[in-house]
């Protein structure tokens, strides 16, 4: 039996490169994540960059493509989802210290700039995964990937344990 997907969206901004596209495909593929939205210059499918990290989760995972973030961003907010910016500032929440109010949009912004104001304006809470090296900040896919498992861990202690497979 198919366990039902996280209740948690990944949307992604103004990504530059396609292979971290793709490797977010990979990742929300096997973490179960319910969606990936994608925004602005981020590349989608077909494209072979995407196709080539994505090894084929680009075709088992919902996706969409939008313009201009604050339009889906709106909609989820509509639906009831958490709009959770993640970023590098040391304002914002530890990933680790964060309870999300399910359902979850997590925000990922470009490589090098980061989100908009546009878009941190509309969040509800930022939230940073805490970095103890030299630097300040991880690929983005990487992050991606931290952000999707500590989500998928929250939300397993969330659920009561009788409806855990």
């Amino acid at each position: 039996m198919k366990e039902p997907r996280l209740p948690v969206v990944f949307l992604l901004d103004h990504i530059r490169s396609m292979y971290n596209v793709g490797a977010f495909f990979r990742t929300a593929d096997a973490a179960g994540i319910e969606r990936l939205i994608l925004c602005g210059i981020t590349a989608h499918p077909p494209q072979p960059g995407v196709a080539k990290t994505a090894l084929g989760a680009e075709r088992a995972v919902a996706w969409e493509y939008h313009v201009d973030a604050l339009v889906p961003l709106r909609m989820l907010r509509a639906r009831g989802y958490e709009l959770a910016a993640v970023e590098t500032a040391e304002a914002a929440l530890d990933l680790f210290e964060w309870q999300p109010r399910w359902p979850v949009c997590a925000v990922f912004g470009n490589e090098v700039d980061g989100l908009s104001d546009g878009v941190l304006s509309v969040c509800d809470v930022r939230v940073r995964i805490p970095m103890r090296g030299s630097k300040s900040s991880l690929n983005v896919a990487t992050a991606g990937g931290v952000v999707a498992y500590e989500l998928l861990r929250k939300w397993r202690v969330s659920r009561p344990r009788d409806i855990l497979p």
